[in-house]
């Protein structure tokens, strides 16, 4: 791996702020070590570095991509049409939007890793303000996309009575679009200091929250969809403004007040956001398509819904392998800070063992689940059987699946942005759904290989091997 020049301005002295990081020498090769000393020097401390950072990041992604799993939910026991309507709405629309303020919110996880490593905390809160102040502006822009769901939705083809229902949750999601402009950035300025912790306790108190919104929203005061869509912008807020509040009355060091610093340089912070937005936008943007492309089978009800379902428990694992690529981003661009180019390689070898050998778990999971899963979101026997017959594609996809995010990590880590973008435009969007599309429709293989593109995520992560080398 290449030793990367840190992305922080050079005007800026390590000493201008208390050591981030304890000083630490970097690793020797692993040629110049039995593999004994190799397992207890490298691998363990590795382990244990990594997993102090993914775990709680890890549980507290997967609380809050549980809003979404509790809210098909309990809207698919309203019916067929209300599951997939709201599967629509979750899937296209806003992981539309979703993915494009992640990644923008992303160029603070590149910057602030490495501000942190190097020492220079007080950069930090300059950083998270010019990242809100971005997001604030790219929300606004946005925010057509939200107000014309249902139209968009039908010029991609979709269903008229499931587009008119998706756009009515969309139109009433919009509060929780501008939730994440502060969600995400303080998101990130608390992982980059390792403050992982309180992330996943308010997840986990959001989540809770959230089952009983939707519950007495729903159900109680008989709200229907409009209950899920409330339950939804209540949940999101709640996430935002209590890391706001963490942030501003528990980081002093990082956190020094609203500074107009933060108005400076911003078109360089947005260039970085863009390239940032781009590469994993095409890799969210990628699940959206398919999702669209089900929306033209026949049943599309049943498609989409079945698809929607296996998806879900594809995206707890996600969440599982986001949460070590948030990690390993921290970990490679606070050792680049610190100038460790050999900690930096070897922690991305160890995760990359590690995460496959937990994609094989999952895998051997949803075998052994695949005729039951489904029961947990729908009481129609066809929604259950059609998902069923996804199982075996889903269990492969896990193990696909394990790899890729902590390669987009190191990516981030090492501000490898713009190259990844390049990869992902080839893999998915060149290849992986023009084929897609004709196997679909043209050879009639339906709904299954729609969920097999999922697959193309072993192509990209093989072409990113190749390019980290």
């Amino acid at each position: 791996m290449e030793t990367t020049t840190p992305l922080l301005p050079s005007n800026e002295s390590p000493s201008s702020s208390l050591a981030a990081v304890p000083e630490e020498e970097d690793y020797l090769p692993a040629a110049s070590q039995t593999f004994r000393d190799f397992i207890k020097n490298v691998f363990w401390r590795e382990t244990v570095k990594l997993w102090k950072i993914a775990g709680p990041i890890a549980l507290s992604l997967i609380c809050q991509n549980g809003t979404n799993i509790l809210t098909s939910i309990f809207v698919g026991h309203l019916g067929n049409l209300q599951l997939s309507a709201v599967s629509v709405s979750l899937s296209v629309i806003i992981t539309f939007c979703f993915g494009f303020l992640l990644g923008m919110g992303s160029a603070l996880e590149t910057l602030c890793g490495q501000a942190f490593g190097a020492g220079q905390v007080h950069m930090l809160g300059i950083y998270l303000q010019r990242s809100c102040f971005i997001l604030l502006v790219t929300c606004v822009i946005l925010l057509p996309i939200y107000i014309f769901a249902a139209p968009l939705l039908k010029a991609l083809g979709q269903d008229a009575e499931l587009a008119a229902l998706a756009g009515k949750f969309t139109l009433l999601a919009i509060p929780n679009l501008f939730s994440w402009a502060i969600y995400f950035p303080t998101q990130k300025f608390l992982q980059a200091q390792r403050k992982v912790g309180v992330i996943t306790w308010i997840a986990i108190v959001a989540l809770i929250l959230h089952a009983f919104w939707l519950w007495l929203f729903i159900y109680e005061f008989d709200w229907g969809i409009t209950g899920a869509a409330v339950a939804f912008d209540l949940t999101g807020w709640l996430i935002a403004l209590a890391q706001a509040a963490y942030v501003m009355g528990w980081c002093k060091e990082g956190w020094r007040g609203f500074s107009w610093s933060a108005f400076k340089d911003i078109w360089s912070f947005v260039t970085l956001s863009l390239a940032s937005a781009v590469m994993l936008c095409l890799e969210i943007w990628y699940m959206m398509s398919i999702v669209v492309l089900t929306g033209h089978l026949d049943n599309a009800v049943i498609a989409v819904g079945s698809l929607t379902i296996c998806l879900n428990i594809n995206g707890l694992e996600l969440m599982l392998f986001i949460g070590i690529n948030a990690a390993i981003s921290v970990r490679v661009s606070n050792e680049l800070g610190l100038g460790h180019p050999e900690a930096a390689k070897y922690s991305v070898y160890v995760t990359v063992l590690q995460s496959l050998v937990i994609g094989l778990v999952c895998m051997a999971v949803v075998l052994v689940a695949k005729d039951y899963f489904a029961y947990i979101f729908t009481s129609s026997k066809v929604m259950q059987v059609a998902t069923s017959k996804l199982a075996f594609i889903l269990a492969i996809t896990m193990v696909l699946n394990s790899v890729q995010p902590v390669i987009s990590g190191v990516a981030i880590g090492g501000g490898w942005q713009a190259l990844v973008a390049y990869i992902n435009i080839g893999c998915y969007y060149v290849f992986g759904l023009p084929l897609g599309f004709l196997l679909g429709y043209k050879a009639n293989l339906g709904v299954e290989v729609c969920f097999n593109l999922l697959y193309f995520f072993l192509t990209k992560y093989k072409v990113r091997m190749r390019t980290s080398h």
